[in-house]
Parts: structure tokens; C-alpha cells; sequence
């Protein structure tokens, strides 16, 4: 199968010209009419979207292990099996040994293959799927790619990740039409930054000073690509990084802890520059702190507080961080994106501890990584979300501490409730 000659097929221009072409019965009757109806049927559309996504599932099944292949039949016979698929651990794992393997990623991968048909599908669930994968992918790509180059001149067909990788890319540059993405910089000379004078003229004056609105590019346009070159390729992973940016909020949690793992193994070894922002003893070691109620230690709100820190470069009850890349090159169009996830991964409420605190070891190695390279950019973008991880840490050990003082005092203010005397019925 052809990835490029596929993508072709399944491009916009080729579905509408065979969409104009009418569609005759087996009696001669033009099926117009028909086709509309069923196809503004919201039952019909919903079964349809279930079928392909049980259908999609069954053939993912076929190309992983067999042990899996129970449960991704339980998932395939749900009433949402796109969504089970999203939430299940059991089939990412499955499906991270097979792209790990060292012989994945070729042009005859046949899992690059389900990753490429089911993110050319119309199913947006059965594209969140695919996104989910989107930090696997492009990390094993990334590292394979520059460790093999550094090694051996032959490189190993990576197509089939490259394929998957432009899909990505041509979604996110048919999205953006042509246009950057720009940001709008407040005028930081008014009072405010909802602030916006008035400037009336008078007879003295007959023009006006108009403020002129301060405009960033964050990308500038996208360029149509049908092949990765080494020129281009820090530009359509990061494409790629962004499109996940932008549905991070549906994506599991074990996704986002693998690119907090890549992007740790891409920033390289572990330095101490990375600690030197954590001056403070007690954001970096609460294993010290002790609360006492009556001379006795409150274990639970010492082992709360502790979870809170960082000791040793991660988390108390995080997964240790195991490399799963190498140190590659980070330009600023790829760095860019990864922050905006790291940001989320650092600071969204409702991550869990361990995805907060493998994010907080990517950016301090990335800020480590930034001031050996002298990147201004970077370093100023690391070191905010330090700052920013820093006083939420802050922020939430006071919070359990008052908490815990304020349970133990209502302990010892509490009275105790006296005992009513027992009555003995004695019968004579």
C-alpha cells in the first residue's frame, strides 16, 4: 500500500468529484434523493459511526498481540468503542511495545498503516485516537532518527512514521488555509489591558494619534509538504505537537506522561543546572515536615505534603523516568509546541501527580538544556513555568497544612461526649 498514492485518493478534491457523479439503483433510478435522506439521518450517521469504529478496532486487534485481543473485542462491543479505545491503558500498551519494536516505522509497518486509514477517517473520535499516539510517535521517530544518523550513514525506512507524520501536517495546513497563527500583544503603555482610549478631535487638532495593535506571529504559514526533508522536519513534527496541543484536554493521561518522557530525554542528561531555581529547601524536601496532634505525627498529611515536591528530580509517588529517547536537536519551532503541552501537563488541575511531576522534570532539564545552548526564548519560557510550578507547589503545601492543623485542633477542641449510666432492671 501506498501512503502518498492513499493520501491522494482520500484528499478533499478526489471524495467531492466522486460525490458529484450521481449513483444509479440496480433498477436505473438515480439515487438522490435517498442518499440525502439516509445521510441527514442522525440515527443512520450514528450507527454508521459506530460500525467503522468496531470495524476499525477488529483490524487493530489482527496486528497486535494475541493476549490483547479479548479485550479489544470487549471494547469493539461497547456502545461509544471509539472513546473505549481512547480510555483504555491495556490497548496503548499494546500498541507502544509494537511501535518500540526496532523493526516499526518502515513503509510496510502495518500498524503505521491503521494510524494513517484511521486518521484519514471522518470519525473525530477515531481521530482522537490517533492523537493520542501523536507523543509516541513523533519520539520514537525523533530519536530513532537522530541516533541512527549519528551512528551508521545507512538509515533504516522510517516511511511509514513519516507518512503518518504528513497526514498530520497536511490536516493542520488545510485548517490554517494559508494563514499564521498570531497572537494580539496588549499595549502595555495604557493603564490596563482592557483598557482602550478615546481619541476625539477637536479644533486644534484635527487628526488623532491612533494606538496601532501590536500583533506576534506564534507560526507563520504552513507550506504544503509530500516528503520529510532534514530542513523540514523540526517543522511538521511540530505541526504535529500543536494539532495534539489543541485536543490535550480529551487525551489520556498516560499519553501526556510519555511526552513529559520524551521531552526529558531530548533536553539530554541530567544536570544540576536544572535545580538551581529550586533554591528553597522546602519546595524541594518535604519529607522533613511533621505535624503533631497530642506528640503523635499525622501520616496521612505527611505523606500528602510529600507528594508535593520534588526530590531527586521527580516526584515521591511518579514513575521513575525512564529514558525513552535521546538528546536530539530542539529549534525553536519544535521547543515551541512542547512547552504549550508541558504547561498544560504542569499546571492543568486535573492532571494527576505523576503527570505533574515528570512535567516538571522535562522543563527544568529543558531550562537546564537552554542555558548551556544560550537560547533566550527558551529560557525565558522555562524558567516562567518553573516560577509558576514552583508557587503552585507552594500554594498547595500551605493549603495541606492548614488543613491539617485546622483537623487537629478541632480534634483537641472537640469534647468528648460523656457516657450515660448504665440501668440495671432488677426484678423482685
Amino acid at each position: 500500500m501506498d501512503f502518498h498514492h492513499n493520501h491522494v485518493a482520500n484528499s478533499p478534491s478526489s471524495s467531492s468529484t466522486s460525490s458529484t457523479t450521481p449513483k444509479s439503483n440496480p433498477t436505473g433510478a438515480v439515487a438522490g434523493n435517498g442518499a440525502a435522506s439516509t445521510a441527514d439521518d442522525p440515527m443512520h450517521s450514528w450507527w454508521e459511526s459506530i460500525s467503522k469504529a468496531r470495524s476499525r478496532i477488529h483490524s487493530l486487534s489482527s496486528i497486535l498481540d494475541p493476549s490483547v485481543s479479548h479485550s479489544l473485542s470487549s471494547l469493539a462491543d461497547s456502545d461509544r468503542p471509539a472513546l473505549s479505545l481512547l480510555s483504555s491503558l491495556d490497548a496503548y500498551t499494546a500498541v507502544c511495545s509494537v511501535l518500540s519494536s526496532p523493526l516499526s516505522g518502515s513503509g510496510s509497518d502495518p500498524l503505521c498503516h491503521w494510524l494513517y486509514d484511521t486518521f484519514l477517517s471522518s470519525d473525530p473520535h477515531l481521530r482522537l485516537v490517533v492523537h493520542s499516539f501523536i507523543p509516541l510517535l513523533s519520539g520514537i521517530y525523533l530519536s530513532r532518527i537522530h541516533s541512527l544518523s549519528s551512528d551508521s550513514p545507512s538509515l533504516p525506512s522510517l516511511a511509514g512514521f513519516e507518512a503518518v507524520l504528513l497526514a498530520l501536517y497536511a490536516a493542520e495546513t488545510k485548517a490554517r488555509a494559508g494563514k499564521p497563527v498570531v497572537v494580539s500583544v496588549p499595549d502595555l503603555s495604557q493603564p490596563s489591558l482592557y483598557h482602550t482610549p478615546r481619541h476625539k478631535p477637536n479644533s486644534y487638532s484635527p487628526t488623532t494619534t491612533q494606538t496601532r495593535p501590536s500583533v506576534g506571529v506564534i507560526s507563520p504559514p504552513l507550506e504544503p509538504q509530500i516528503a520529510i526533508k532534514s530542513t523540514k522536519r523540526a517543522c511538521i513534527v511540530g505541526v504535529a505537537l500543536d494539532l495534539y496541543y489543541k485536543q490535550i484536554s480529551q487525551m489520556p493521561a498516560w499519553s501526556k506522561h510519555d511526552f513529559c518522557l520524551f521531552a526529558a530525554s531530548w533536553a539530554g542528561q541530567d544536570c544540576s543546572c536544572q535545580r538551581q531555581l529550586d533554591g528553597e529547601p522546602e519546595i524541594t524536601r518535604f519529607s522533613e515536615i511533621r505535624v503533631l496532634e497530642n506528640g503523635k505525627e499525622i501520616d496521612d498529611a505527611v505523606e500528602e505534603m510529600a507528594h508535593l515536591g520534588i526530590e531527586n528530580g521527580c516526584g515521591s509517588r511518579s514513575a521513575k523516568l525512564d529514558s525513552k529517547g535521546s538528546r536530539i536537536p530542539l529549534p525553536w519551532e519544535l521547543l515551541q509546541p512542547a512547552l504549550r503541552i508541558l504547561g498544560h501537563c504542569l499546571l492543568a488541575p486535573l492532571n494527576s501527580q505523576d503527570v505533574k511531576d515528570s512535567a516538571a522534570v522535562a522543563v527544568r532539564r529543558l531550562y537546564a538544556r537552554a542555558s548551556h545552548d544560550l537560547v533566550p526564548q527558551a529560557i525565558l519560557a522555562t524558567r516562567s513555568l518553573i516560577q509558576l510550578d514552583k508557587r503552585a507547589r507552594e500554594a498547595a503545601v500551605a493549603a495541606a497544612a492548614a488543613a491539617a492543623a485546622a483537623n487537629s485542633s478541632s480534634n483537641a477542641n472537640t469534647p468528648s461526649k460523656s457516657k450515660k449510666p448504665e440501668i440495671l432492671l432488677v426484678s423482685k
